[in-house]
């Protein structure tokens, strides 16, 4: 039981160590050794390795405990080595070989002579698939644990010695038999990367052996099995620049193919920034040439190859070649008088339009007329903003009060006054001076005000 013990301690130990291993794994660049191209077939891995190992032999297994013919099974050493064929990622097939001893005390049969067998394996070879389960890692490019199954069939060659209660010696008389028989491996396992084609393979293995005469002594009804639980090292064969295929990633080997991708691109578009850097280059050279020929150095509005008087003083009013033009004679101010506001508030008192409509009702004229004669004779200024009420949509409201501020400059434009002078402009319905939800209100908001000055 001890040692049954010590070897779980030593299984659990191998995997920890393992993990930590994993765990410190740093993650390859994409310009990795182990890229291989997908889908370029097995020749660019290294598909054969050899294994060497060593470990306990035990007629204790998971599968049946201690219901044998001997109650006490005993740990002894065995080793083996194997070829392996890796045919797929995941699938590889390989012969198997192992010897060492097998031994166990307590006869299940009390009455039973002989209270210890050992059993010598000459030789247990066979062939079996060994399947690992995962060999893809998601967190690194390179899959450094290895979990495994392996199943198989092959021939065993041992012999049996059968020992008395009275000494440890063998008895002479004790029975001592030869045999051959079929056995079928069924295990599991793990192998953890070490180096580039070097792996720890941590296994155990289950022998069902074709036979109840493993143990010397045929009792019950089932067939033996003993145990072998061993950790080696495993060595992959070939050119040390090819990965491996067991280990190797090809979910890794494809988001390389992704990047290296993604950079030959890269250097397409940097290839083609250079390329339009330099027609920027030459456009600029281009625009700084033209610019010799748009410059306007005083700011006068005459280009240089046209300014005849260059250097003009900012500000300087100047005509077509570039020359200041004499100074205006300053108009006489004219202020607006009391009368002057007066005969505006009547014009707005009195004006007018049809309902819905721009046009000025005639009876408006009169007070309109003295506003042309106004601004004819002061050269007076004046800001016509038309309004509306809230009846009807904002789009036609606005449309209509700029249609009636325009129809009333039109009407002064055609009795003699200064068009550049008059300033017409709508609003529509969004300056009210009274509650549009009153017909007296509404009357105040549809209006045209007059600003003089």
């Amino acid at each position: 039981m001890k040692m049954n013990l010590k070897k779980s301690a030593m299984l659990l130990t191998g995997v920890v160590i393992s993990s930590k291993l994993f765990a410190q794994t740093p993650d390859t660049t994409a310009m990795s050794k182990s890229y291989v191209q997908p889908f370029s077939g097995s020749d660019n891995f290294r598909t054969w390795s050899i294994g060497l190992n060593g470990g306990i032999l035990t007629p204790y297994t998971i599968l049946r405990g201690k219901e044998n013919d001997y109650r006490t099974p005993n740990e002894r050493w065995g080793y083996g080595g194997y070829i392996k064929k890796q045919i797929l990622h995941s699938l590889g097939l390989q012969a198997d070989f192992f010897r060492g001893h097998v031994q166990g005390t307590t006869p299940a049969d009390a009455t039973y002579a002989y209270n210890k067998f050992e059993t010598k394996i000459k030789y247990a070879v066979d062939i079996s698939a060994n399947i690992t389960i995962a060999n893809i890692n998601w967190l690194h490019n390179k899959s450094l644990l290895q979990p495994y199954v392996t199943v198989g069939g092959g021939s065993m060659a041992y012999s049996t010695s059968l020992y008395n209660s009275v000494s440890s010696s063998q008895n002479p008389n004790a029975r001592s038999n030869d045999y051959h028989q079929f056995y079928i491996p069924v295990g599991a396992g793990l192998k953890v990367g070490l180096a580039p084609g070097i792996n720890l393979d941590l296994g155990y293995q289950v022998n069902f052996v074709q036979s109840d005469n493993v143990d010397g002594y045929t009792y019950g009804n089932s067939n033996d099995k003993f145990a072998y639980a061993h950790a080696g090292l495993e060595f992959a064969l070939g050119k040390r620049s090819k990965p491996q295929l067991a280990r190797h990633n090809p979910v890794s080997s494809m988001r390389t193919e992704y990047l290296m991708s993604e950079r030959a691109l890269q250097m397409q578009l940097e290839q083609q920034k250079g390329q339009n850097d330099q027609l920027r280059n030459d456009l600029n050279t281009t625009n700084a040439n033209l610019a010799r020929l748009t410059t306007d150095s005083d700011g006068d509005g005459v280009l240089d190859i046209a300014d005849k008087c260059p250097n003009t003083p900012a500000g300087t009013k100047v005509d077509g070649s570039g020359c200041a033009l004499p100074t205006p004679v300053a108009p006489v101010r004219v202020y607006v008088t009391e009368e002057d506001r007066k005969v505006v508030k009547e014009a707005i008192r009195n004006l007018e339009f049809d309902l819905g409509k721009a046009t000025i009702r005639e009876h408006s004229f009169e007070s309109l007329d003295r506003v042309a004669e106004l601004l004819v004779n002061k050269n007076f200024s004046l800001k016509l903003a038309g309004h509306t009420d809230n009846t009807g949509s904002a789009e036609l409201n606005l449309r209509l009060s700029k249609d009636r501020a325009e129809s009333v400059k039109s009407y002064l434009v055609s009795k003699g006054a200064n068009p550049s002078r008059i300033e017409a402009t709508g609003y529509g319905q969004t300056q009210p001076i009274a509650s549009n939800k009153t017909a007296a209100g509404r009357q105040q908001n549809r209006r045209v005000e007059f600003t003089l000055f």
